[in-house]
């Protein structure tokens, strides 16, 4: 007799919990990565349990995860996609919707956003042909500067697209204000933020969109996956519509005449009664995501207040740990206002500090320690963006110096206080025998 679904998941987890365990710091060996899915045998179980199931695609366990997900992030709308590129995408696509009206954006109109970030943010501006002015960024905050915004400000200028920099909120009630004033619609990329608040609100409870990426290395994860969130109906269902190939139709995978007039109806130019689940009313995509990863999404959701939690203290352990080192590195702070959901711990090498960035990353790569600079450091010289219309506000010198002289290392909830005081005391050493002078010989 084959085994039943329970004899099975209660093995799985039994499995799950000897083989997926976390073996603990080796000072012999160490290795500090930056970033790594935590979980427990409860996810193991889920993404079994949805797989004997055999519903490949978004279904019944992916409405339960966006329900979930929307009343954690205080938003009345979540809809699950493929990445948090993706979801990037979706939302910037949903602002070009003729449903908006007059809001609805053009190609060649502007929006506000900046280079020292990570790609997949301003990338669906250009693809929409849209046109990214680019403002510079403020240290030790690594967000947004919000005394350029207003120099950022044209004619042209319809929309504010900007992510919450490593999970620390950017100036909201400044942004906000921006928008206010000038009629303009407001994306938060909110994938390295999950959990962080501003003035004691959600980050993403601010502007018409907002977007989660669900990699490994973020604060949940589903392996691949993302999600856009609003409050607005008629966003939710743009959204919709452009995640799910663009078509106007709306009946979930697996169900047909939702709406009781499949065959009734015309659309343009087709010929009368052309099937409605295949009328096109947008450029859209395939941009759904499988009940496998929902079901897993669903299981980290409920570790969600412990993984910031962890985050922030272990922001908080080599905030402290390292705050000797400011001399010679700058520290990062929170926004004022603001509570981040740390997803790393930036920092930048003083440029008169005696040393450079690469012989400090190259350090502390050396001792297990590993490292990142903060993404694409700044678009503007990375070589896909050499042909990109845009315009830039000032002359983004912060943002050149986060290229040259920025990095971060990890505080996810997978590192523990031997990982931590490890990471500190390499740094220490570090500066110890490289830093100038005139440090070494007051210390």
């Amino acid at each position: 007799m084959a085994p039943s679904a329970t004899q099975i998941l209660e093995l799985v987890a039994e499995y799950a919990a000897e083989h997926h365990a976390r073996p603990p710091f080796d000072p012999a060996k160490p290795s500090v990565p930056v970033s790594g899915k935590v979980f427990g045998p409860e996810e193991v179980v889920e993404l079994v349990r949805t797989s004997l199931d055999f519903w490949l695609t978004a279904g019944p366990e992916t409405k339960r995860f966006e329900r979930e997900l929307a009343r954690r992030a205080g938003l009345r709308h979540a809809l699950m996609v493929n990445s948090g590129s993706s979801a990037n995408l979706a939302a910037v696509t949903a602002l070009m919707s003729p449903m908006l009206g007059e809001r609805a954006l053009k190609p060649g109109d502007e929006v506000i956003t900046v280079a020292a970030g990570f790609p997949t943010t301003v990338n669906p501006l250009v693809q929409n042909g849209l046109v990214p002015v680019f403002v510079d960024v403020q240290l030790p905050t690594y967000n947004i500067d919000p005394a350029q915004l207003e120099a950022a400000i044209s004619h042209r200028t319809r929309a504010v697209v900007i992510a919450h920099t490593l999970g620390n909120p950017f100036d909201l009630g400044a942004v906000t204000a921006l928008c206010r004033r000038h009629d303009l619609l407001l994306v938060e990329d909110c994938c390295d933020a999950l959990g962080a608040t501003y003035d004691g609100r959600p980050v993403g409870s601010f502007g018409e969109l907002a977007t989660l990426s669900f990699y490994p290395a973020h604060h949940i994860t589903t392996g691949e996956g993302g999600a856009v969130l609003t409050n607005r109906g008629v966003m939710k269902r743009i959204v919709e519509i452009v995640r799910d190939w663009g078509r106007d139709c709306w009946c979930d995978p697996g169900c047909d005449n939702t709406c009781g007039k499949r065959f009734s109806q015309r659309f343009g130019t087709l010929p009368e009664g052309y099937d409605h689940k295949y009328v096109y009313s947008h450029l859209g995509y395939n941009l759904k995501a499988t009940d496998m990863q929902a079901a897993v999404g669903h299981a980290q959701l409920q570790r969600l207040d412990e993984f910031v939690a962890a985050r922030r203290a272990n922001h908080a352990f080599l905030r402290e740990a390292l705050s000797e080192l400011e001399d010679v590195l700058v520290l990062p702070e929170a926004t004022p206002s603001s509570d981040p959901s740390w997803f790393g711990f930036a920092l930048t090498v003083r440029p008169d500090a005696g040393f450079g960035r690469r012989a400090l990353v190259d350090h502390l790569e050396a001792a297990g320690v590993a490292t990142r600079l903060l993404f694409a450091g700044n678009l503007l010289r990375q070589p896909a963006y050499a042909d990109v219309k845009h315009r830039v506000v000032g002359s983004l010198e912060t943002t050149d110096l986060v290229a040259a002289n920025t990095f971060w290392v990890g505080c996810y909830p997978g590192l523990e206080q031997p990982h931590l005081e490890h990471v500190a005391d390499t740094l220490r050493g570090f500066v110890a025998g490289a830093a100038k002078p005139a440090l070494r010989l007051a210390a």
